[in-house]
């Protein structure tokens, strides 16, 4: 019998037998795009964009990643501590904000450029102790935001049985560490462990309590926690992952769970140490499951070891599709089905670690993708 891409879904996060494994493209799909928005930082309106967008929404099973609105709660004062300013230079957009408290004066700046779908942090708000210092001093009314699921139940009607939506958040580990430089990020983790513990349940209040409320107003769905992988090696040893990552994200975890949901952690690179972690604390499933060189684990080994508790969401590299021949990536499509699936498991959905971040959709891309629909589901595409 075959089934609706939603009942295909959520029959593999709930372990139920499925009439074949799920494929999704990740941010093709999930994102909410527009190809025909004007605005020159759209680089899907690019028409070689066009049949990849299309053959995402005829042929995938859809995850449609949304955060729920939000509005400031009562007197939450974050007007009097910060402050935006954007303008456009050379082309480019930047954002400068600035933080003064206790003080101190701290700025960050992002700048967007037009041919890149991608956010870059030339300056960060945090650098130095002094600095999270100061910005404990902010009342915890700044943090606090009252959620509003009405655009995910919306979504969702639009959607129907074509897939699902998502609840994409980020934990506490991943709003701390942004605050800095990933260099300044390290060193403060690491010979600061208190001053960032600090940080950390400052920042973890809130957001326990946003998810609370997020999973009760739309329970029993999907939600994807971004930020452990900053807790991974390379860059923390082991056991500041259960310190940092385990003990603040576990309680988003166990909220989503209260209200029947599915809580899937993403952790880019090695994660090979984090696995019995990120089992531990309860996690339904995981991506994007790196192969090495980017990653430290084996698809089969996942697979073999924690498939009876994990949905595996992996483990095609975007890199893999973007240069790859399509001869070459078929093998690696169909290595990927295969260790996804074997033997028996909780679930598989084959998706690459990440989409194409330019402007432009060049034919072997396109051939690639159509590799993972064509293999995946046996259209012929």
């Amino acid at each position: 019998m075959t089934m609706t891409r939603r009942e295909r879904l959520m029959s593999t996060l709930r372990g139920e037998p499925v009439d074949r494994p799920a494929v999704s493209f990740y941010e093709i799909g999930g994102f909410d795009v527009n190809p025909a928005d004007p605005d020159p930082f759209n680089v899907y309106s690019d028409p070689s964009w066009r049949p990849l967008l299309e053959l995402a929404e005829d042929y995938t099973d859809l995850i449609r990643m949304r955060e729920p609105a939000r509005t400031p709660a009562a007197e939450n004062g974050r007007d009097e501590f910060f402050r935006n300013e954007s303008w456009e230079e050379g082309g480019s957009k930047f954002v400068r904000t600035t933080l003064t408290v206790a003080g101190r004066t701290l700025t960050s700046l992002s700048r967007r450029d037009p041919d890149m779908h991608t956010t870059w942090e030339v300056e960060h708000l945090l650098s130095e102790p002094a600095d999270v210092e100061a910005y404990l001093q902010l009342p915890d009314e700044v943090f606090a935001w009252e959620p509003d699921v009405a655009n995910l139940l919306a979504e969702e009607e639009a959607l129907g049985d074509r897939g699902i939506v998502m609840v994409d958040s980020d934990d506490p580990i991943c709003q701390a560490a942004s605050l800095f430089s990933m260099a300044d990020f390290t060193v403060v983790a690491l010979t600061e462990r208190r001053l960032f513990h600090r940080l950390l349940a400052k920042l973890a209040g809130p957001m326990h309590r946003w998810t609370e409320k997020v999973a009760a107003a739309f329970p029993g769905r999907l939600w994807r926690i971004y930020g452990p992988e900053y807790a991974t090696e390379p860059y923390l040893p082991p056991h500041l992952f259960g310190e940092y990552v385990v003990r603040y994200t576990a309680p988003m975890v166990e909220a989503v769970h209260r209200h029947g949901g599915f809580a899937r952690i993403h952790c880019h690179g090695r994660i090979a140490s984090a696995l019995p972690q990120i089992v531990a604390m309860g996690a339904d499933a995981i991506d994007p499951i790196e192969p090495p060189p980017l990653g430290d684990v084996q698809m089969a080994d996942v697979r073999a070891e924690y498939g009876e508790r994990l949905v595996l969401f992996g483990n095609l590299e975007i890199r893999d599709i973007e240069s790859m021949s399509p001869r070459e990536f078929e093998k690696v499509v169909a290595r990927s089905l295969a260790d996804g699936t074997s033997g028996t498991g909780r679930g598989f959905v084959l998706m690459p670690s990440a989409c194409p971040y330019g402007r432009t959709i060049t034919p072997r891309t396109l051939a690639n993708y159509r590799t993972m629909v064509r293999l995946a589901t046996g259209a012929a595409v």
